[in-house]
């Protein structure tokens, strides 16, 4: 009886509400939420970009020399037995900074234009136009957030014997030489490459979440949060493909650009004789590794960053 009349005393527990997480509930489209994608977006760019280091490293070597390894397996090869893990691993340090910066700006700065143009300023426009400008406007800030470290990165993978040793090195030896504008004499080729990208990496994987919760034939909703960011790789993994493809020409250009650009060449005049040296061709060196490399990095950043909403109790990213 004792038990039973303590048992009726003892008050309910109450789970919180699906949307809270562990900083408690985050309203949609709030300042609160704006900065959860920042911090998402550092999350899933920062640590998938450094991991990815020795594809980036072999790729981009062989795009600015492309007969200096005859395969990426022997260009491991080759890095691993002269110089052991971290020679396969030069460069992570401002590829972890630099992207983890990307990833601040590009996811975030995306959720925030994607909600003025589509909700504020343009709320009966097409939402893949919305999806484009958003995505355009947001890689347009990421870019000058990770420029100063992706000059450093390509000058230290692509140098022989290396331009520095680290990050700091990096750093120091090109401000010393050519002030703070070196560190940004690439931004216009960067923003080439990587806001057509970007377009095609959100639009794409938007439009392909859509598509996929359509085949499976139930609203977004009803299905459980594992299949959700499942939906989200998946459509990750597609939309990686496509902008791969679309953005290798300028990829190429980037690294040509940032190797071989001489002092006082205009970017216009230095892309000219590069595209002069290298051909139409030249520009698709490395396509089939960067479709590799892009296809399992933006699979991996979209599950990633949709987890990681979701442990914040926020909705996937798609499929409304």
């Amino acid at each position: 009886m004792a038990s039973n009349t303590k048992s009726a005393l003892k008050p309910p527990s109450i789970s919180p509400p699906a949307n809270y997480g562990p900083f408690g509930k985050i309203e949609p489209n709030s300042t609160k939420y704006f900065a959860a994608c920042m911090l998402g977006g550092v999350v899933a760019c920062g640590p998938t970009h450094t991991l990815v280091t020795p594809l980036d490293l072999v790729k981009t070597r062989r795009q600015v020399s492309p007969g200096i390894y005859k395969s990426n397996l022997q260009g491991w090869s080759q890095i691993w037995k002269a110089e052991g893990l971290r020679g396969v691993f030069f460069g992570w340090s401002p590829t972890f900074v630099g992207y983890s910066f990307q990833g601040l700006g590009k996811y975030g700065f995306y959720e925030i234009f994607k909600h003025q143009y589509g909700d504020n300023m343009f709320p009966n426009m097409n939402r893949t136009v919305v999806f484009l400008a958003a995505s355009a406007s947001a890689e347009f800030i990421a870019d000058m957030l990770l420029c100063p470290w992706e000059a450093i990165k390509v000058r230290m993978q692509t140098t022989l014997p290396p331009y520095a040793q680290n990050l700091r090195e990096g750093w120091s030896k090109v401000v010393a030489k050519e002030g703070v504008s070196g560190l940004y004499k690439g931004i216009v080729p960067l923003w080439g490459r990587q806001i057509p990208y970007t377009m095609c990496k959100f639009a794409t994987f938007e439009e392909t979440v859509s598509v996929i919760y359509k085949q499976l034939g139930k609203p977004k909703e009803e299905y459980g949060k594992v299949a959700q960011t499942g939906v989200s790789f998946l459509g990750g993994y597609i939309a990686g493909i496509a902008c791969a493809i679309v953005s290798h020409p300028a990829d190429v250009m980037v690294s040509k650009l940032n190797s071989d650009r001489k002092p006082g060449e205009s970017s216009g005049k230095a892309m000219t004789r590069i595209y002069g040296n290298i051909g139409f061709t030249g520009l698709w060196n490395g396509l089939p590794v960067r479709i590799a490399m892009i296809g399992t990095l933006t699979a991996f950043q979209w599950l990633i960053y949709d987890s990681f909403k979701v442990y914040l109790g926020l909705p996937t990213t798609g499929g409304h």
